[in-house]
């Protein structure tokens, strides 16, 4: 496995699966110079690695990628040296190419802002899975630009000419568009991948007032349904009120998350812990 060169990119090990992170959270993982070439490299050695099976390509912090580092390129050309922004470009558009044409699976986890090379290390792969966070988005024209990344290409085979909306006025498309149009496969809601920004001892104290609601049937009475069924009179009948998943309001889930109304109760209370850094990291 290929380390990366500096901390702009991370690459992590699962068995058969690499993900690569961009990890510049502050620059909203404004793609540099550095971490295309991490990313090529990377690409280009696990394709021919037999023991690498699937590409995670995700970014941290709240954006997947904003974009590439145009602000490092004009300085460059302020400084008579237009040539930079030439092999800039060109390594871009080369890691665009690979992507497109790669011969094994990429999953790229788009949360938050995707934008201009966000989407050239994105949309060309197999799989893109969006949340109720993303903001996708082709802004190159309000600099002056064009819609570059081989955006002609996935562009042009959107429907009808929603395509040239898309890449002349910059609109800014959200997750249920982008599924509507194609540029997304996938959608997971962030609320489920919540957890993975907080520590064991967050999850904890949450899981906790939401089994205290389950215990005292406060919006429900289906665990006690469920046991009923499962566990004692055993008919594996049970009577779930409401009968089906979309009879489920968004207002009664999110009052499992509140603290319990009454004077005895109180949150979890966990000891400090000197070793509270180690975590487990979940993968997919």
């Amino acid at each position: 496995m290929p380390p990366a060169d500096s901390d702009q990119v991370l690459v992590e090990a699962n068995g058969v699966t690499r993900t690569l992170v961009l990890n510049r959270p502050k620059q909203l993982n404004a793609l540099s110079s550095e971490m295309i070439t991490c990313f090529l490299r990377c690409f280009t050695a696990y394709e021919e690695d037999d023991g690498v099976k699937l590409l995670i390509v995700k970014g941290k912090g709240r954006a997947f990628c904003a974009g590439g580092d145009v602000a490092a390129v004009v300085r460059s050309i302020n400084n008579d040296s237009w040539k930079y922004g030439a092999h800039f470009f060109r390594n871009e558009f080369l890691l665009n190419y690979i992507i497109a044409t790669y011969s094994k699976p990429q999953v790229s986890l788009l949360t938050g802002i995707v934008m201009g090379g966000g989407a050239g290390v994105s949309i060309h792969g197999r799989f893109r899975v969006v949340t109720d966070s993303t903001v996708f988005a082709m802004p190159e024209t309000a600099l002056g630009l064009f819609p570059d990344i081989g955006a002609s290409y996935f562009l042009s085979r959107l429907p009808g000419f929603y395509g040239e909306y898309v890449g002349l006025t910059g609109v800014r498309l959200d997750a249920a568009e982008m599924l509507a149009c194609g540029l997304a496969t996938h959608f997971v809601s962030s609320d489920i991948r919540e957890g993975r920004t907080q520590t064991v001892g967050e999850c904890l104290r949450r899981e906790y007032r939401m089994v205290c609601h389950v215990m005292r049937g406060d919006f429900s009475r289906d665990f006690f349904e469920g046991c009923r069924a499962i566990l004692l009179d055993r008919d594996r009948n049970p009577k779930w009120m409401p009968p089906r998943l979309e009879e489920v309001h968004d207002e009664v889930v999110e009052k499992y998350f509140s603290k319990v109304d009454d004077p005895e109760w109180e949150d979890l209370d966990l000891p400090p812990r000197r070793s509270h850094g180690r975590r487990l990291v979940p993968k997919l």
